[in-house]
């Protein structure tokens, strides 16, 4: 199966570049699946199905709205139910189904979940994902949170069920129930069962920006931030493209504008992933039509047959700027007298933006407005941060052993 994530910058097109791709794909003989949590009437009618149950488009394409509220409601309601024997014992009122709204962020978990509800019997599976900047957080977000978990609940740390009584006593406080571990080991499991999608080889994201030089400033940094979080960008999509031999002068400069941020795009992006132009139609597509227009072939070529194929050809490294197993290397010397050198290519990053920390066995990294903490390799926890530099985007962390800690030879 093929997943393709559209997100894009506010307002340029991303649900319809995303809807595009979809209807390419069913009419190049796929099975292709849309989900959006706000579709509105793209295909030219309300989408009201759900991710398990999707609307019937057209020939080999169906679409699904993700309702955040209603996902909300049905984990809370299993959460309560899973913790009833607490609550009871508490004396506390359960919430019913009627009483509940969603809370923030209830929206990202919903659009993770459909991801996996879509599993199963599709070529193609589109996901209309929120703007950059959210999409960006959403997709780091199961890392993170079982990051949480593990520090919160560690698992080697669970106390056998028959000893948490005494141990209860000795202590002098209760001790976590086991539904609590069994909740956060399904938590965990769901989360990675996410997380390795959004990092399989048949995953690509797809990002749509209206060229220009406010989309061309939000554009570097949030590359920054897809790079930090290992996100690469398989094609950027930049839309709504005027006709470039127009005689109108207002719309000439229009396209001159255009021009220049695009000449930038390819120099910068191009070496990466592809640039898919879609062109503007005069108006805001509707219906199945407009969106077949988009498909221009050698324009947004939408690639949800043949670029799978394409990436897989590239062999197990096809996605440039992945996240790396072991992203260390020996730059000189021997033992404790070595320097190991720790790579991160952050594309469009700039030194005044960029802030390191070393806490424990990991590394805080922010760029921007974007955070990350990455674990360090075993070899580097055993070393101290000698220091760091940003060159040609590549952030070089240089780490030294440390004598107390470093295995001597004999």
């Amino acid at each position: 199966m093929r997943t393709v994530l559209v997100t894009g910058l506010g307002g340029a097109g991303r649900t319809t570049v995303a809807a595009a791709t979809a209807l390419a794909a069913a009419r190049r003989g796929n099975r292709a699946l849309f989900l959006s949590a706000e579709p509105g009437d793209v295909f030219g009618a309300p989408v009201t199905g759900r991710p398990d149950a999707p609307d019937g488009i057209t020939d080999g394409l169906w679409a699904a709205r993700v309702d955040s509220g209603a996902d909300f409601r049905a984990e809370f309601l299993s959460l309560q139910e899973r913790a009833a024997a607490g609550l009871d014992l508490l004396g506390a009122a359960r919430l019913e189904d009627e009483e509940l709204t969603e809370l923030p962020g209830s929206e990202q978990f919903a659009l993770l979940r459909a991801l996996k509800t879509a599993v199963g019997g599709w070529d193609v599976v589109v996901l209309d994902l929120p703007p950059l900047r959210e999409t960006i957080a959403l997709l780091a977000l199961p890392e993170q949170l079982r990051r949480y978990l593990r520090r919160l609940l560690p698992p080697e740390r669970q106390a056998a069920r028959a000893l948490r009584p005494m141990l209860a006593q000795l202590a002098g406080v209760p001790m976590p129930s086991q539904w609590l571990y069994e909740t956060a080991a399904r938590w965990d499991s769901e989360l990675a069962g996410v997380q390795a999608m959004i990092e399989s080889a048949g995953t690509t994201l797809r990002v749509v920006a209206d060229p220009g030089p406010a989309a061309a400033d939000a554009l570097r940094t949030a590359r920054a931030g897809l790079a930090l979080y290992g996100l690469p960008v398989d094609t950027l999509v930049p839309n709504r493209i005027l006709p470039r031999d127009s005689a109108d002068s207002w719309l000439a400069t229009l396209s001159a504008q255009q021009e220049k941020c695009l000449s930038e795009w390819y120099e910068d992006w191009a070496p990466q992933g592809s640039i898919r132009e879609a062109p503007h139609l005069g108006r805001d597509p509707r219906g199945l039509e407009d969106l077949a227009l988009l498909d221009t072939g050698d324009g947004l070529a939408v690639e949800a047959v043949g670029a799978l194929e394409a990436l897989e050809a590239l062999g197990p490294h096809r996605h440039r700027g992945e996240r790396r197993e072991d992203p260390w290397r020996v730059a000189e010397g021997h033992g404790t007298d070595s320097v190991f050198v720790w790579e991160l290519p952050l594309p469009g990053a700039v030194k005044e933006e960029l802030a390191l920390v070393r806490r424990g066995d990991e590394l805080l990294i922010t760029v921007g407005p974007f955070r990350r903490i990455v674990p360090l390799p075993s070899a580097l926890r055993r070393c101290t941060v000698a220091g760091a530099g940003l060159t040609d985007g590549v952030l070089r962390v240089r780490f030294q052993p440390d004598p107390d800690l470093w295995p001597r030879a004999r």
